[in-house]
């Protein structure tokens, strides 16, 4: 699969957030990644679907809602309305994961689940057949700028062979650099979140382009 590179405008100049945007479509982004937090199921609170609905005014890059929140089952529709393509939300939920996968799926939207560094693969077999994307958290959720959790990769080659030949992308957020990256790619990662490394650069081109082509 085509490595894809989203910027986590969560580490985004906010007073400037359009200008910012802009600038990671141009500059070569795949796709947007966007942290919605509850202050419940993680320690921060960030934005909600009014936000995202006018994000997707701003750009046509595919929007990638990664649902950080306690009860995902309330916002499913409220987040599709407002425009995202890819929505993950965490296994670590109470969640039915079944109904609200063929539900996402139902609406046209990819369906993630999303997996906190502590947690186990085991429940993963039993939704294989039912998710688009596995998002794998390589550092503890709630806050950008962590380091890289090394055994993350380890977790992602798990992933990998889980997946087999099924046509599901494997994302992975937290610590990505040019030397994570390279890691990760080779285990099998194709989509590749970076919040500070890419909007704390001199040259988001270059930062992109580098993480692209590890």
């Amino acid at each position: 699969m085509k490595l894809k590179v989203a910027p986590s405008i969560l580490s985004s100049d906010f007073l400037h957030l359009e200008k910012e945007i802009l600038a990671v479509e141009q500059a070569g982004a795949d796709m947007l990644h966007l942290d919605i937090m509850d202050g419940h199921f993680v320690p921060n609170l960030t934005f909600g679907p009014g936000l995202v609905r006018q994000i997707r005014k701003i750009t046509p890059l595919p929007l990638d809602a990664h649902l950080m929140i306690t009860n995902p089952a309330d916002f499913i529709d409220k987040f599709i309305d407002a425009g995202v393509n890819y929505l993950s939300f965490h296994i670590e939920t109470d969640a039915n994961y079944v109904s609200l996968f063929r539900k996402i799926r139902k609406l046209g939207v990819k369906a993630g689940i999303a997996i906190n560094p502590e947690t186990s693969l085991d429940v993963l077999p039993d939704i294989i057949n039912e998710i688009d994307y596995m998002l794998i958290m390589s550092v503890h959720p709630g806050f950008g700028g962590q380091a890289f959790i090394e055994k993350s990769v380890e977790k992602v080659r798990k992933t990998k062979e889980i997946i087999g030949s099924r046509q599901i992308e494997i994302e992975i957020d937290g610590g990505i650099n040019f030397q994570t990256a390279t890691l990760v790619k080779e285990a099998g990662v194709n989509i590749l979140v970076a919040g500070s490394f890419i909007f704390k650069s001199d040259n988001y081109a270059k930062t992109i382009a580098g993480l692209r082509n590890v």
